[in-house]
């Protein structure tokens, strides 16, 4: 998940991104309003997380100047106000959560995974192709109860294939949610780290066909011989 982080004050800025990105989730940091306008117009993110006490535009100018630009991004709203109106007002702004400082970031983590959730449709936290599992809330991939080690950005592409197996997801999709300012993550990329899960997850009978133009699609696939049941494959690195 791609996330745009808008927050001025460096201290919790500084650690906000910490525990975002220990989810393993992309983050690209603002510290005021007229950047986060153009930025959140442009560029392709899961959610965004936005400050409303934010310098040469505070938070629900910028809110509302995204919602008049066609962005749709879900946006999670932080502020110290905590008059009702000041809550209806972002809502009604097209914020899709509020969360009053000073706040716990276990409870920003979970309201972050519940407007996740709400944007796929999903109300579990499990995902499931065969016997390939993959919890979502504690980050964890396991065959037949048995762990599936894989690095960050495998299990990240992986999280996005099972969202929507069946279904094709483009490669310019998986660019754009798998980069961030900080790290590149280019189309060849994608062609390398979904070589490494193809040959991982054929002996799971998982297979992730590409479909030409567009991009790759995760579906079930036989296992090459069924009178074998296929183990676990051995545990992988840990680097992305």
């Amino acid at each position: 998940m791609r996330i745009l982080l808008v927050e001025d004050d460096p201290a919790l800025s500084l650690g906000l991104v910490r525990a975002l990105e220990r989810e393993g989730w992309q983050v690209d940091l603002l510290a005021d309003g007229e950047h986060a306008v153009a930025q959140g117009l442009i560029a392709q993110y899961n959610l965004a997380v936005l400050d409303l006490g934010l310098p040469r535009m505070d938070g629900m100018s910028v809110l509302r100047r995204w919602r008049a630009g066609g962005a749709t991004l879900p946006v999670l709203l932080l502020t110290a106000r905590d008059e009702l109106a000041d809550r209806v007002a972002g809502l009604n702004a097209g914020a899709d959560d509020y969360l009053v400082k000073p706040f716990d970031l276990p409870e920003l983590i979970a309201r972050l995974r519940a407007l996740k959730r709400r944007v796929h449709g999903r109300v579990t936290e499990t995902l499931q192709l065969g016997e390939l599992q993959l919890d979502v809330a504690h980050r964890e991939l396991s065959y037949r109860g048995a762990p599936v080690r894989v690095s960050p950005r495998e299990y990240a592409l992986t999280e996005m294939l099972m969202q929507r197996a069946g279904k094709v997801v483009g490669k310019d999709a998986i660019v754009a949610t798998l980069s961030s300012w900080e790290s590149d993550f280019s189309e060849n990329s994608v062609e390398v780290y979904v070589h490494r899960l193809r040959k991982r997850y054929a002996e799971l009978g998982i297979s992730i066909r590409t479909v030409r133009g567009f991009g790759y699609m995760m579906e079930l696939s036989e296992p090459a011989d069924p009178s074998h049941p296929a183990d676990p494959p051995e545990p992988a690195g840990t680097s992305s």
